[in-house]
């Protein structure tokens, strides 16, 4: 759903989704605080947020992807019945607390728990509670309802009694009590609402759900979300909030922080005007000393589905920035980092591609960030340098950094538009080591230092933990065996990358079957690619452009092998 923003910055957008919603609307007709969760709980603590996945479809993630690579949580979309509709923010408009809703019923919701607990990876369910659906019609469990009606939970005096749109974020009252896009606001100072809404969430639990992303958390006082967590059957389970920072508003995420985390929306806003707009050389102190809440109840991310929509944070969009700022965000200790993935889109309000069901990654639109190599590859360092303070900071002034994470991590970042070539200095014991970058191996001399270029628009990541880039300590991949594939190749408006073979997977040298690269940190493309393991082939890089003419790059076919585990990855230039 849309939600409230930085209010001279984002209300536009805010404001426009809210039209689309009503458009969609005529066409289908104080108790104690709970206890503080300083962080999310264990060893683990990124989560990769799977938006508008099916249930099945994150289960499958869990075990091949996100248990692998290291990820604390996942989190789900909203899991309840909600009104009909192909626009992602249907999903966040209630008509029940059935589990019920497109992305999948009862039975693959218990199922993916299951899963992703037997992955090793816990489950968070974005949870909507601040409000019901905004008119009538027929939900996606068959369920009957009016705006102000929704029979076997609410009725219209469980409702704020204010039934005007939220129009003044300087009132406290108007922001609480007042309908958020003219969706039916609910009473949380009731005790009877305070109870269903306990109730569903109790419901989840009992389902084995480990926490919960809590929507639109600023439009409830900060004593009803006490109040309802104080009743659920596990009252310190894990709890994010949704609460956006706005400069002088009568709201501040800051009062949320007795029961929970709360999102730092300060963060990825930040992360994106430095990228863009100033040096990578002011991140030296990020966090707490830009005014930030505190670092150990801070949930953190490069984007989510609302902002890269609104614009107001880097998205997918944006190339190796993106890239880079996720591997900066997953390198740096300060707050819970959320990954978001997602899907490619060009109509805001568009939803997921195949009502949500991923047959794989990088197909049909599906983006897939989790998985991607550089960030992906990040998780595991984040979980090797838990505990250990920023050493060694190096930069040039601009935007080219590099730091360490006590003995146990170093990045360095290279966000300029040529190659970079240093002697860095790290704290790391001295040895072999596996930029998990770039699958290439580096070695760390005695004293601790250690010699690479990087790349316009790359980075190095090594930790004690990726000694060896085959076999060894080297994390497990992040998908099953395969290839992956990377080419640094420019093209021209209209044009994109792709790769083919001699393998039925890569299209039988049929450039009509060949597999399109994503450019997300154009100039290099990339693609993974499930192949057996042992598997010899041959391939080779073509452009095609719009009206299909197509260009093979030259010289003899390329070579590789799939190893026994895990990936043969590649880093190939494209040969004119």
């Amino acid at each position: 759903m849309p939600r409230t923003r930085v209010r001279r910055r984002t209300q536009t957008p805010h404001r426009r989704a809210a039209l689309a919603v009503l458009a969609v609307a005529a066409a289908t007709l104080v108790a104690p605080a709970a206890p503080a969760t300083a962080a999310a709980p264990g060893e683990r603590d990124v989560t990769a947020v799977l938006f508008e996945w099916k249930f099945d479809s994150v289960a499958a993630a869990c075990t091949d992807s996100l248990g692998p690579a290291g990820y604390g949580f996942v989190q789900v979309s909203p899991p309840q019945e909600h009104i009909q509709g192909p626009q992602w923010w249907t999903s966040y408009q209630p008509v029940s607390y059935k589990i019920a809703g497109r992305l999948g019923d009862r039975t693959a919701f218990k199922r993916m728990v299951d899963t992703c607990h037997a992955a090793g990876v816990k489950v968070v369910a974005d949870a909507v509670i601040n409000h019901m659906a905004a008119a009538d019609g027929t939900g996606t469990g068959g369920s009957s309802y009016t705006k102000y009606g929704y029979p076997g939970i609410y009725s219209g005096s469980d409702m704020d009694d204010c039934r005007a749109t939220i129009s003044n974020y300087q009132d406290r009252g108007n922001v609480q009590n007042c309908e958020l896009v003219q969706l039916a606001d609910l009473d949380t100072g009731e005790a009877y609402v305070r109870g269903r809404i306990a109730g569903y969430l109790n419901d989840l639990l009992s389902l084995g759900v480990d926490g919960f992303r809590i929507d639109a958390a600023k439009h409830m006082p900060a004593a009803d979300l006490a109040d309802i967590k104080s009743r659920l059957t596990n009252p310190g389970a894990y709890w994010k909030q949704e609460a956006i920072f706005g400069a002088g508003e009568a709201v501040g995420p800051a009062e949320y922080l007795g029961n929970g985390d709360v999102q730092e929306f300060r963060y990825a806003r930040d992360l994106k005007r430095v990228f863009q707009n100033e040096n990578l050389a002011y991140l030296k102190n990020f966090g707490e000393a830009w005014g930030y809440m505190p670092g150990g109840q801070s949930g953190v991310f490069v984007d989510n589905h609302d902002t890269e929509r609104g614009g107001d944070t880097l998205s997918y969009k944006n190339g190796s920035a993106y890239t880079l700022a996720n591997v900066f965000m997953l390198a740096w200790p300060y707050g819970s980092p959320d990954v978001h993935s997602g899907y490619e889109w060009t109509d805001k309000d568009a939803g997921p591609p195949n009502g949500g069901a991923v047959s794989a990654c990088y197909t049909d639109g599906w983006k897939c960030q989790h998985a991607w190599r550089e960030i992906s590859s990040m998780v595991a360092f984040r979980n090797a340098a838990r505990g250990q303070a920023v050493t060694h900071w190096w930069d040039n002034g601009g935007d080219q950094i590099a730091f360490g994470r006590g003995s146990k991590a170093y990045v360095a970042i290279n966000h300029e538009g040529s190659a970079l070539t240093r002697t860095f200095q790290t704290s790391l014991p001295a040895g072999d080591y596996c930029d998990v970058q770039s699958g290439r191996a580096i070695t760390v001399g005695g004293s601790g230092q250690f010699t690479a270029t990087l790349g316009a628009g790359t980075a190095v990541a090594l930790h004690v933990n990726a000694r060896t880039c085959s076999g060894g300590t080297t994390p497990p991949p992040a998908a099953s065996a395969g290839a992956s594939f990377a080419v640094n190749a420019t093209t021209v408006p209209g044009q994109s990358v792709y790769v083919t073979g001699d393998r039925a997977e890569l299209g039988n040298w049929n450039t009509g079957g060949a597999l399109r690269l994503d450019p997300a940190a154009y100039p290099v493309w990339k693609l993974d690619v499930q192949l057996p393991p042992g598997t010899a082939l041959a391939y080779k890089y073509v452009r095609k452009d719009a009206a299909g003419n197509v260009t093979w790059e030259s010289g003899a076919n390329r070579t590789a092998t799939v190893p026994a585990t895990g990936k043969v990855v590649l880093n190939d230039t494209w040969r004119g």
